[in-house]
C-alpha cells in the first residue's frame, strides 16, 4: 500500500517540497525574530550611549522600556524553555 500511495501522490511531490521549504523559512524567521541576543546587545549599547552622554535619561528610559518589552515577549514565547545562561535542570524521579 505504501508504494501505491507514493505512486498515486507523486504529482503532489513538488507541492510537498514547496511546503517544506516554506516551513523551513518560517522557522528560520521565527528563530531570528525571537533571538534575545540582539535585544541584549541593544541594552548594552544603550547603556554605553548614556554613559558617554550621547543620550539623556529620558531617551534612555524610553528606549530601555521598548527593549525590555521585546525581551519579555521573547521570554514569554520561549515559555518553559530554559535560558541558555541557566544551568541545565535534571529531572529526578520522585
Amino acid at each position: 500500500m505504501g508504494v501505491l500511495t507514493q505512486l498515486l501522490t507523486l504529482p503532489l511531490a513538488p507541492v510537498r517540497g514547496v511546503g517544506w521549504v516554506v516551513r523551513q523559512v518560517a522557522d528560520a524567521a521565527e528563530n531570528e525574530y525571537y533571538d534575545p541576543q540582539p535585544v541584549l546587545d541593544g541594552l548594552r549599547e544603550l547603556e554605553r550611549e548614556l554613559t558617554e552622554g550621547r543620550i539623556d535619561t529620558r531617551e534612555f528610559d524610553r528606549r530601555e522600556d521598548e527593549l525590555l518589552d521585546k525581551l519579555e515577549e521573547i521570554r514569554r514565547h520561549q515559555g518553559a524553555a530554559p535560558d541558555r545562561h541557566d544551568p541545565p535542570q535534571e529531572d529526578f524521579p520522585p
